[in-house]
């Protein structure tokens, strides 16, 4: 076995939140729009009081319901925006995504993070992989890969996208509900804080269906198996310190990664029993020189794609290393031309027993052509924050 690259010391940042319905949207950005008091809960890291009666339909929501419809932002301020671990806030609105908010989701918070890098010059990187053309997953997506689907989330500016995957939850076999994604599209890193009204759509428009073809679409052909709400959420401190436009983004993208408890407030079963699937997270898998092929997965947005992530495609082929940090872990880095949408998307390699298992997620690509991605290995530092989310 080849050599495996050292492991940067690092602390874990999770959100361990006790309730499933939390703080509510404009209540951190505007003290005039403060809903009235109600009985509070300390989050599972003892800083945040959270109000346990909460708001779980749009028509209960009154003079707020505009404002949380649009992700609840008064404005852009760093200093009033949720950005610590325990921070993590997101009521579950039942009526808030629906077929028109799913279809129109049209932004991507890896517009920011797909940029040109700058390589380490220590021996742990390759050349540039040669790029491969990104291929339409079979339909329906239930068939080809029922672990792999959307993520949809409120940033600032609008509704945006990204990807994510449905991973085995050792303690509950067979009935996980912890999805895996990139911890940009959860949280905007540095500069900012947590997304608000995170939904993760499991085999979103199954049968692959043209944006043309989805616009008389109803709810349950875009999200056939339900709309799945983050109730607990964690990404590594690196990546809330640095990632994002800020001078530390070259050693925070090693740890660019999130995972996600949800829960669906229309269903009695878990998530995993619901889409019939889910894939091991196989941490401390080998650097990509001891990995011969990897198949990457998502729903690309944009351009040479539609621009909303509607189909999901996939990229296969052998991966090499890509160090950004000295005092970084190396990246896994495959040619694949999938762009801004994708991000978060599983990343699958042959594991231990012969079986898929995920061993990364996407996080970045070149800025001026989409030749490339790059995501995380996934060593200790996730693994404290997969065992910390799913307790």
């Amino acid at each position: 076995m080849p050599s495996i690259s050292r492991l940067a010391a690092a602390a874990v940042a999770v959100a361990l939140l006790a309730v499933t319905a939390t703080a509510c949207g404009p209540s951190d950005d505007n003290a005039d729009a403060k809903p009235s008091p109600t009985p509070t809960a300390t989050s599972g890291d003892g800083g945040l009081q959270l109000p346990t009666a909460l708001p779980t339909s749009i028509d209960d929501l009154g003079k707020w319901a505009d404002a949380l419809k649009n992700g609840g932002w008064k404005d852009w301020d760093k200093d009033k925006w949720l950005r610590d671990a325990a921070d993590f806030i997101n009521p579950i609105i039942e009526d808030l995504w629906d077929a028109d908010r799913l279809r129109n989701a049209d932004g991507t918070p890896d517009d920011e993070q797909q940029v040109d890098v700058r390589q380490a010059d220590d021996g742990t990187t390759d050349p540039e992989p040669g790029p491969i053309r990104a291929q339409r997953l079979a339909t329906p997506y239930h068939d080809a890969s029922p672990a792999t689907g959307k993520l949809l989330f409120d940033m600032p500016d609008g509704q945006a996208v990204c990807s994510a995957t449905v991973v085995a939850d050792p303690a509950n076999p067979g009935r996980s509900n912890l999805v895996w994604t990139a911890g940009h599209c959860v949280h905007a890193g540095a500069q900012g804080g947590w997304y608000r009204n995170i939904v993760f759509v499991p085999s979103f428009n199954d049968q692959g269906l043209s944006g043309a073809a989805l616009q008389g679409a109803g709810k349950e052909q875009l999200a056939p198996y339900g709309t799945w709400w983050a109730t607990k959420a964690g990404t590594s401190q690196q990546w809330i310190d640095g990632g994002g436009e800020s001078s530390e983004s070259s050693s925070a993208y090693p740890y660019d990664f999130a995972v996600l408890k949800v829960t669906n407030p229309d269903s009695d079963t878990s998530l995993e029993e619901t889409v019939g699937a889910s894939v091991p997270v196989w941490f401390d898998a080998p650097t990509s020189a001891g990995i011969d092929a990897m198949d990457i997965r998502g729903y690309p947005a944009a351009a040479p794609f539609d621009g909303f992530g509607y189909q999901q495609y996939h990229c296969a082929g052998d991966p090499v290393r890509l160090a950004l940090d000295p005092d970084a872990p190396t990246m896994h880095w495959l040619g694949c031309t999938m762009t801004a949408g994708s991000s978060g998307g599983g990343w699958f390699a042959r594991g231990p027993g012969g079986k898929p298992a995920l061993v990364s997620n996407t996080s970045i690509g070149p800025q001026d052509s989409p030749r490339w991605l790059a995501g995380p290995r996934l060593g200790s530092e996730a693994k404290a924050i997969f065992d910390a989310v799913r307790g």
